[in-house]
């Protein structure tokens, strides 16, 4: 048994608060862990890369329990789970190979805006038109672009939930998968990282931000599964433009003082 007692609760509440909120987001859209993550743990006094690889190291073990939480939720279509996850496993071979060889990721902003116009049709379409079941088209290099994306900075989930979405996919099934697929993905990017990078010791974020995200995944799986399917997919593209206008805004900031020397 773990004595939970010895455990420091008033340095890891903080964490688990942020935990718990950016897993639920993320357990209910199918995106925006990374992102909200790194943000609130920034935000409670840790620099960036320690709070990059918090995030990267937690998020392995809560879409396990997110993947869990939506298929006993009934929100996962296996057939295209399959086709996903492959095809995902080698992007994120892949995007680990690119980030740990070369360093760079130069098609960032023009998935940021892709990303952003995929949330802005999400908005419009979800009052306008039902969602009904289709198979789905693209699926191999969806999850194999999704995958290289996830290893080099994040973006599983907006890249692959938002693509079901736009497709014509029932938005929680769209959720669900994407969520169930990104265990997979995330533990092949986590334990290529680890083997190019080396092992580090759990910390008392990575900690909180761990419990917090694994109490948040059932809520988070349950109202997936009772939000009505157009706010659902409008709740999604709002958190993607929100994400998408994000990642370009911090952007434009990280090269502005390259801009003052020129």
């Amino acid at each position: 048994m773990i004595d939970i007692s010895g455990l420091p609760w008033a340095e890891l509440g903080p964490f688990l608060i942020a935990g718990f909120l950016t897993q639920f987001v993320d357990s209910a859209l199918g995106m925006g862990f990374g992102v909200l993550s790194n943000s609130l743990l920034v935000l409670l006094g840790l620099p960036p890369g320690a709070a990059s690889a918090v995030t990267h190291r937690v998020e392995g073990f809560t879409s396990g329990a997110s993947g869990i939480a939506h298929a006993l939720q009934r929100n996962v279509d296996w057939p295209l789970f399959a086709r996903l996850v492959i095809p995902g496993v080698v992007g994120g071979l892949l995007g680990v190979w690119v980030m740990t060889s070369l360093g760079a990721s130069i098609l960032r902003p023009a998935v940021l805006v892709y990303l952003a116009a995929v949330g802005l049709y999400l908005i419009w379409r979800g009052p306008r038109r039902p969602q009904a079941y289709r198979r789905m088209k693209l699926v191999g290099p969806l999850g194999l672009i999704a995958g290289f994306l996830d290893a080099s900075g994040g973006g599983w989930g907006p890249m692959v939930t938002g693509n079901l979405m736009a497709q014509g996919m029932t938005p929680r099934m769209a959720v669900g998968t994407a969520n169930a697929a990104e265990f997979f993905v995330t533990v092949t990017v986590l334990s290529a990282f680890i083997g190019k990078l080396g092992l580090q010791s759990f910390t008392i974020a990575a900690t909180g931000l761990l419990i917090g995200g694994v109490v948040a995944t059932p809520f988070g799986a349950l109202l997936t599964r009772r939000l009505p399917s157009r706010r659902l997919m409008e709740l999604t593209g709002a958190v993607l433009v929100a994400l998408s206008l994000g990642g370009l805004i911090s952007m434009m900031f990280s090269a502005a003082p390259l801009f003052t020397r020129l």
